[in-house]
């Protein structure tokens, strides 16, 4: 298994996810202004965040054994569930937040995560 292709294909993953939150977020600056493109950007660090907590942690076990990249995988992921939920709850905290563009920006960036998945696979 070769560590370094593997991780320049999920750092692939995850400067997609942040292009894609740059696009719509701007999209959304352009439409409606400052006000208007929080709630995107918002909804996309939820999805972002978590994702690269993730890719970090696995590609720091690159190098362990089967059984410890394993326990890492299932540990990394709870805890990445753990944190959305996190992010999610702090980001409905904020003023004037608008849910359906807070989804637009979360889904958008998880959209580009499957789909280079399906472009990218080998």
């Amino acid at each position: 298994m070769t560590g370094r292709n593997e991780f320049s294909t999920v750092k692939k993953i995850v400067l997609l996810q942040v292009l894609i939150a740059l696009l719509v977020t701007s999209g959304f600056l352009l439409l409606e202004g400052w006000e208007g493109a929080v709630s995107p950007l918002s909804g996309a660090l939820v999805a972002i965040i978590p994702n690269a907590f993730f890719a970090l942690r696995i590609f720091l076990k690159r190098n362990a054994k089967v059984q410890q990249i394993v326990r890492s995988f299932y540990v990394s992921e709870s805890i990445k569930i753990v944190l959305t939920f996190v992010l999610f709850a702090m980001v409905f905290q904020l003023p004037g937040i608008n849910l359906l563009t807070v989804l637009a920006g979360y889904v958008s960036v998880l959209s580009a995560f499957w789909f280079a998945l399906l472009v990218w696979r080998e």
